[in-house]
């Protein structure tokens, strides 16, 4: 009798801990804010004790991994257009969680400040312009004295949302790179050396004289990597900072916040900025996810474009604007399990 009881005192507390042990959610998806993620969840941890293991592979694995349902949210940088959205199968929402921008970042001696213009950007991604002396980065930069290095482009190997940002901006300001190489997750690129998410090219870029890549700001400044000043629709060389990406998302926003912030009108705005979204399905249900786990990641979501917020500025995000949260608001309100709304209305 005696050993009847252990073993039903054992299986009552295994049924104890199963029953109130902390739900773990799965992301997958881009490097671009993942300094932002990381700390979010990990306070979102301490606080609420539910535990989210996110996955920073790129956007385009994190798409991939949510069509396929191994994981509750993916994450991206580029919103799914209508094609990708119909390959889909169960329709999914996007939540804008943040803005941030795509920086220039390079390696020269002394890490002198320089100043770009479009055209000229995109003369080096194209293998045009190959030294660093050339005569058209002199004479955006008279006050500098540039090494005669050749210049060495590194890209992103992996899909990326990052790289979706920088070639839509690329193709809104040339026509013979939108009919070469054109826009996407990946691209066909005439010249450079790939590495594998926002911490490669940084490390790359970092540890090679000559070379020049596209970052998110953030790991631009956390590796101490120089960035460029870049000549925006307005005329102005703009620094990348949280206020020039702030001004760029201030802008008419669509109902689904599938949006394009680049080459900005704004007079101070930084023309390669864009929102970073979470996409799930929107029901729940058809993620596979038991009605448990999409209350926590639905309460998560929440939390996020609120409390969330503040921890943007810090690490060199911008803040969803009023506007934004208004409409993330209503797209997570959105969300359903077997067709009743998961956040209760006020």
């Amino acid at each position: 009798m005696f050993k009847n009881l252990i073993k039903i005192s054992v299986v009552s507390l295994f049924l104890f801990t199963k029953l109130f042990a902390g739900i773990e959610l799965l992301g997958a998806g881009a490097t671009f804010p993942y300094p932002l993620y990381s700390k979010m969840f990990d306070v979102y941890y301490k606080t609420y004790g539910i535990k989210v293991n996110y996955q920073s592979i790129g956007s385009g694995g994190g798409v991939r991994q949510l069509m396929e349902k191994t994981v509750d949210f993916g994450a991206s940088d580029a919103f799914l257009s209508d094609e990708e959205l119909k390959k889909f199968p169960n329709p999914v929402v996007h939540v804008p969680i943040t803005v941030g921008a795509v920086v220039i970042a390079y390696n020269l001696p002394g890490n002198p400040e320089l100043r770009l213009t479009p055209s000229v950007l995109v003369d080096i991604f194209m293998g045009k312009i190959k030294k660093w002396n050339d005569r058209r980065i002199k004479e955006l930069n008279p006050d500098v004295d540039l090494p005669g290095l050749e210049i060495i482009v590194v890209y992103r190997s992996d899909g990326s949302g990052t790289t979706f940002i920088f070639t839509d901006y690329l193709c809104k300001i040339s026509d013979e790179w939108k009919k070469k190489i054109g826009k996407g997750k990946s691209v066909k690129w005439l010249t450079g050396i790939g590495a594998k998410g926002n911490e490669g090219v940084s490390a790359f870029i970092k540890q090679t004289p000559g070379a020049i890549g596209y970052i998110e700001l953030a790991y631009a400044l956390q590796n101490n990597i120089p960035f460029v000043l870049l000549k925006n629709k307005a005329g102005r060389f703009v620094k990348p900072s949280v206020k020039s990406v702030s001004l760029a998302a201030d802008i008419e926003l669509p109902n689904d916040m599938r949006i394009s912030l680049t080459n900005t009108s704004a007079e101070e705005g930084y023309p390669i900025s864009g929102f970073t979204w979470i996409i799930v399905y929107r029901n729940l249900y058809h993620g596979k996810l038991s009605y448990k786990k999409a209350k926590e990641l639905v309460k998560l979501l929440w939390w996020m474009i609120h409390d969330g917020q503040k921890y943007c500025e810090k690490l060199h995000y911008a803040p969803l604007s009023e506007k934004a949260v208004k409409k993330a608001e209503k797209i997570i309100r959105s969300i359903v399990y077997k067709g009743t709304p998961i956040l209760k209305q006020n």
